[in-house]
């Protein structure tokens, strides 16, 4: 296909289905418009429905738990996500509680001008003490009922959508939120074989999670940890060289041994710039999420636009809660023209839309071509 500008749109003999635009992004070709997704925290998703008139009063949570879907479909969302793995425990309960896994959760409330919101953290870790490693025993990630979810969603919307099978926090998250950071940290130091004992927890489970995900037909596996800060990495590369890449240069292997079309999306927040070449090397498709304080999504589209696709990009931190309307039009223009060119993008924001977020921003997110909050209830970015 030939060069089309970015906000040109390829001619096309038949209708184009979701599934269909990401594929085509996916392929470094122009689609008919941007494939977008978007997930949402808990309050905004209620926000949402209620400006949308929906009827789905199911609690939304964007890491699993029973997503129907109705409010990214009404959205003209392109692509779908179905979560299995330890990021599911986020948004549990509005009060503290323990996961599967063991793990304590404390909720954080915070105010907003759109009312009260709540994040999670985690506070009590189930493998702080030494000898509780050894005597450890995960969640069964071949229990009946766990995929039920993901199975009803490619069964659902399979044909037409674009499904990602998530399996985040796949090793260094859920590793310290089983140890504790500091422990954690201090174990890769002092005494490895006990970090990579702790460490091995994580990756087998949700490894044996996605390669059943891949069975199931998804058609991607979204993956990662965040590794970065805001100004450097958590993680220097050299540590993530030895203790992280040869387990995710695994799991994409034996990924892709089942499927070899299958895409595979690796998210950070953060800067992550260092190890951006590893990535590519044992087998990332699709980098995520693009945090725009953090990286120059220019620069990382002259870089390795010809190697990388990318999802997300549209800034959560400030420009979304914080900028004008105008603000937000200016900016999905420039991912537009900058990541997008030429295909390779998945436009979104760079997390869940939180509370904070005015409406009028939300709706500016595709203004410029446009996403249309109403009646119509559908997309077009």
């Amino acid at each position: 296909m030939g060069t089309v500008g970015p906000t040109q749109a390829v001619p096309m003999t038949t209708q184009i289905t979701p599934k269909d635009r990401v594929r085509m992004a996916l392929a470094h070709e122009q689609p008919d418009r941007c494939p977008m997704q978007i997930s949402f925290t808990p309050e905004f998703a209620r926000r949402l429905r209620a400006e949308l008139r929906l009827d789905d009063a199911h609690a939304h949570n964007p890491h699993g738990g029973g997503n129907t879907y109705q409010l990214e479909r009404a959205l003209g969302e392109d692509m779908l996500i179905t979560s299995v793995g330890w990021a599911n425990s986020y948004y549990q309960a509005e009060h503290d509680y323990t996961d599967e896994w063991g793990v304590g959760w404390k909720i954080c409330p915070y105010e907003t001008p759109f009312g009260r919101g709540h994040y999670t953290e985690p506070r009590g870790h189930p493998l702080a003490d030494d000898d509780a490693i050894s005597r450890y025993r995960p969640p069964d990630p071949h229990r009946p009922g766990l995929y039920e979810a993901a199975a009803q969603l490619v069964r659902d919307h399979g044909r037409d959508y674009f499904v990602a099978g998530a399996t985040v926090t796949t090793v260094f998250e859920t590793a310290w939120a089983l140890r504790g950071l500091e422990q954690l940290m201090t174990d890769l130091v002092e005494d490895p074989d006990r970090a990579e004992a702790v460490l091995d927890i994580p990756f087998n489970y949700h490894l044996t999670a996605a390669k059943k995900l891949v069975e199931l037909g998804v058609d991607m596996i979204w993956t990662g940890d965040d590794i970065g800060g805001q100004t450097a990495m958590i993680l220097s590369p050299a540590l993530w060289r030895r203790i992280l890449k040869p387990r995710m240069a695994r799991y994409f292997a034996e990924l892709k041994a089942i499927n070899p079309r299958l895409k595979i999306a690796y998210h950070s927040d953060g800067v992550i710039q260092p190890v951006i070449p590893d990535l590519i090397e044992i087998g990332v498709d699709v980098l995520n999420p693009i945090q725009p304080a953090c990286i120059d999504p220019a620069w990382l589209k002259r870089t390795y636009g010809d190697r990388l696709c990318f999802w997300g990009s549209v800034d959560e931190q400030h420009t979304l809660p914080f900028g004008t309307p105008a603000d937000v039009r200016a900016e999905v223009r420039e991912r537009l023209a900058t990541l997008g060119n030429n295909g390779g993008l998945i436009i979104g924001p760079t997390h869940h839309v939180q509370l904070d977020t005015p409406m009028e921003n939300f709706r500016a997110l595709g203004n410029n071509g446009g996403l249309i909050i109403g009646p119509t209830h559908h997309v077009q970015l």
